[in-house]
């Protein structure tokens, strides 16, 4: 069994360890633990490529040392020309070509709006250059393919062989590149030196700006100039949930936030510390039930909600919710949002400084148009929206999509503070409780929490399937009582993608700093 990592002055948590070893890197040389988690967000985005760029959206959920978390939304809204005469004749909006890279990229403006946040918490700010130079590096040098990339470049090629960019940036040779082999990105490697020269404001009103615009016109993208102009990142206050064990966050619409919070809310009420294996994850999944349909019923763009989200996790809300959980019968289950790609990330510095922080594209290589000589991979995160006229999330120019990014954060009563989170569209939420009730509620140990076998209710890639996924090392009599509770089990491998790479920090009262990361993915806690 792997043993969490502990360390007293930094610890940073990701699923690929070259983004750890960036982290720590900026935290010796005196970073603070936003100005870290920009420097593992950049190199992630090179070295994990098919889950996350600068295409992509991000969200951040900063924790100073006292008072209240601040959350940073860096997603984009549709562009200006994203209105449903542009998919006429079209049932949905496409998952891949230009078509479906609808909405502009928000992550570069949530690093420069954290970066910011940070000089007003007192830090005497690291020049962006050094905070860029590993990605650079590793774009302009090479790094070795991932199993995780190599798996989803062959699952992928035949969908995405013939979108703009695609096979020039991720089939060297005409090929997939084999795990291990040397794999560059030279156009991204100049885009990143070009940030790190002229700032992250260039990605939307700079040279790059109009590049990129140039660009989406050329391809048929719905996004203008104008859109990138307009892209800000912006703070808001994160959902808050009063927990018997203590106050956790996450965050606001358009992300699924609220189900995460939903789901620990209505499990506080199910007596989870004497639970057995199988008695937890029923109890999760028919909580997830109920936080699911809350989600659908409500979350969309925030300027599209007209009241507060806050209201529905009051504690009389979830003590209702609580006794419609059948403990000897599982709930009838339609269907889910499906799966998503993305990074979670922790980081937490020598101050007590906290951030829990995703990064994404969305599906797998996102729309799988990578722009002319920038090396960026645009997202596909527009197609969640709806072409049918007065859905929830009916598509209209300069509308948020809806999000299943959502980082986590609590403070616990006991005096600890804890950052953790996962990838994988609807597992995110499912993958926080099983993480949060294993560790604080059942005691178990914070790396054999994420290590532990873990599920998924809902659809994985290319499946219609909505079945309940176990991995296999979950014990024959967990399965068998599932099935005896009308579960639909499908049994996954031992360590499966499918249910995401999780990842946690918990900062004890000590000040000792422990880390614990995902053994399905290629990551690391690295500590000093």
């Amino acid at each position: 069994m792997i043993q969490s990592n502990m360390a007293p002055l930094g610890m940073a948590v990701t699923p690929h360890h070259l983004a750890s070893e960036s982290a720590l890197a900026v935290l010796r040389e005196g970073g603070n633990a936003i100005e870290a988690m920009v420097a593992a967000a950049a190199t992630i985005a090179v070295v994990y490529p098919h889950m996350n760029g600068l295409g992509g959206d991000g969200f951040w959920l900063v924790v100073p040392p006292n008072g209240d978390p601040i959350a940073i939304d860096a997603s984009g809204a549709a562009g200006s020309l994203a209105h449903l005469d542009f998919y006429h004749g079209e049932s949905h909006i496409p998952h891949r070509g230009p078509k479906a890279a609808l909405t502009v990229a928000g992550t570069v403006s949530g690093w420069q709006e954290a970066l910011t946040l940070a000089e007003e918490l007192g830090s005497a700010p690291l020049p962006l250059a050094r905070l860029l130079r590993d990605a650079i590096r590793y774009a302009a040098d090479g790094i070795p393919v991932t199993a995780s990339q190599a798996a989803a470049t062959a699952a992928k090629q035949h969908e995405l062989l013939d979108q703009p960019g695609f096979a020039a940036t991720f089939l060297p040779d005409g090929t997939v590149p084999g795990a291990g082999s040397r794999f560059t990105q030279p156009a991204l490697a100049n885009t990143l030196s070009v940030l790190s020269e002229q700032g992250l404001e260039s990605f939307y009103r700079g040279e790059l700006a109009h590049h990129l615009a140039r660009e989406m016109t050329a391809l048929g993208m719905p996004i203008t100039l104008e859109d990138l102009q307009k892209q800000h990142a912006r703070r808001c206050t994160p959902l808050h949930l009063a927990h018997s064990e203590g106050d956790i966050w996450n965050m606001t619409p358009p992300t699924q936030g609220l189900v995460s919070l939903a789901i620990l809310g209505i499990t506080d009420r199910l007596n989870m510390a004497e639970a057995d294996e199988a008695q937890t994850v029923h109890r999760i999944v028919e909580a997830t039930k109920k936080a699911f349909a809350l989600r659908d019923e409500h979350i969309t763009d925030p300027r599209h909600i007209d009241f507060n989200v806050q209201d529905l996790l009051n504690a009389d809300h979830l003590a209702t919710l609580a006794t419609q959980i059948n403990d000897q019968q599982a709930a009838p289950w339609g269907t889910g949002r499906g799966p998503g790609d993305t990074v979670w990330m922790g980081v937490m510095d020598s101050s007590g400084l906290a951030v829990s922080f995703i990064q994404s594209i969305y599906h797998e290589f996102g729309s799988g148009v990578v722009l002319p000589g920038t090396g960026i991979t645009w997202q596909n995160r527009g197609a969640a929206f709806s072409l049918q006229p007065g859905h929830l999330l009916a598509l209209e120019p300069g509308k948020q999509p809806f999000h299943t990014l959502n980082p986590a954060a609590a403070r616990l009563k006991d005096g600890r503070t804890m950052v953790y989170g996962s990838m994988g569209g609807d597992g995110q939420p499912q993958t926080q409780a099983a993480i949060f009730t294993r560790h604080v509620i059942q005691g178990q140990p914070l790396q054999q929490a994420v290590s532990a076998p873990r599920w998924l209710l809902g659809r994985t890639w290319g499946q219609s399937s909505d079945s309940l996924k176990l991995e296999a090392r979950m014990s024959a009599e967990t399965v068998q009582q599932l099935r005896e509770l009308g579960h639909d089990v499908e049994l996954l491998p031992d360590f499966s993608e499918v249910v995401g790479h999780a990842g946690a920090i918990v900062r004890h009262n000590n000040g000792m700093l422990e880390g614990a990361f995902d053994p399905r993915s290629n990551g690391s806690a690295a500590g000093f």
